[in-house]
């Protein structure tokens, strides 16, 4: 019998380092174990869910979360052969992208490899069409099969009605039919190739090298904090200015690591958070002491800056959880 655990500390799932108390916490490994979670949480009259990745983009509250919080860990992983080269795998969404990729080396399958270094799960990664090195998630989701938490209905969906954008899907976006906190994602099925497993492996380390020599890793992070910029939105004099840093991420974008560096902002501090040096489009929480409220008015610094200087309205990647 699966328990709720009362007062858990969100810090501890914050890659931040930063977040309060969550009222009641639980983390089900699987379907039969989250339905009954969810009737516990009936019967306690917990009426605000949150569903928990692996934090890797998250953003806590300093005053925590006055609900339930579910982290799922479903994390069995199989594959099974198409054919000679064509192979499908089938996986929780609580399992960690670094044991997933361990997995394709190990079974020598590739489709991956641009994923080397990214944290957090497989279901935060499909819910926001993950995606580095001109890969995303989308490129080899075959299916997401998600549980709606409030009518208990399996859904079934293909690629293509997940509806993935930049940074974003169906499971994420926002609005009256949005399906974000509404759904968990259970499983996903993968098309991966049959390729060198030596191959696999170098380049997903190569991925991981480059993270370390030009991320902040050093310090707590959660990534990139804002979304690169379409060129289509950046105004010509911008354009002009930034025509040599433009990337394919997956269409031409102008990094928001640029336009931060470009207005100044490398080593702005508020609090205990800070934009960081070696890449500005990481906040780092430099003191180990940093409060949400610091990298709040911190992105909201940012925001401004970089509207004033360029005309450009920055969006952040990040997801708040308000108490």
């Amino acid at each position: 019998m699966i328990k709720l655990v009362k007062n858990v500390s969100l810090k501890k799932y914050s890659h931040f380092k930063i977040g309060g108390q969550a009222d009641f916490f639980v983390e089900p490994k699987n379907l039969e174990e989250l339905k009954e979670v969810l009737e516990k949480a009936k019967k306690e009259g917990i009426k605000k869910i949150f569903i928990l990745g692996g934090g890797a983009n998250m953003l806590f509250d300093d005053k925590g979360f006055r609900g339930l919080v579910i982290r799922p860990v479903f994390n069995k992983i199989e594959a099974s052969e198409i054919s000679p080269d064509d192979i499908e795998v089938k996986a929780g969404s609580g399992l960690l992208f670094g044991e997933l990729l361990n997995f394709c080396v190990e079974k020598n399958l590739s489709g991956l490899e641009w994923a080397g270094g990214l944290p957090g799960t497989l279901g935060g990664a499909v819910r926001g069409n993950a995606g580095a090195f001109k890969g995303e998630m989308k490129d080899s989701v075959i299916k997401v099969i998600s549980f709606n938490l409030t009518n208990g209905k399996i859904t079934e969906r293909k690629n293509k009605e997940c509806d993935f954008n930049y940074r974003d899907s169906i499971f994420k976006k926002k609005g009256n039919n949005a399906l974000s906190n509404k759904e968990l994602i259970i499983e996903v099925v993968l098309a991966l190739k049959k390729r060198n497993g030596e191959n696999i492996k170098n380049s997903i380390l190569e991925k991981i090298n480059y993270r370390h020599l030009r991320q902040p890793l050093n310090y707590p992070n959660i990534g990139s904090i804002f979304k690169n910029v379409n060129i289509e939105k950046v105004p010509q004099a911008t354009l002009e200015l930034s025509k040599k840093e433009i990337k394919t991420d997956p269409f031409p974008v102008v990094p928001a690591a640029f336009l931060i560096s470009e207005a100044g902002l490398k080593g702005k501090k508020i609090g205990g958070a800070k934009i960081s040096e070696k890449h500005p489009n990481f906040i780092i929480n430099f003191s180990g002491r940093a409060k949400s409220s610091d990298v709040k008015k911190l992105i909201s610094f940012v925001k401004k800056k970089i509207f004033s200087k360029f005309s450009i309205y920055l969006e952040e990647e990040v997801v708040y959880l308000k108490p």
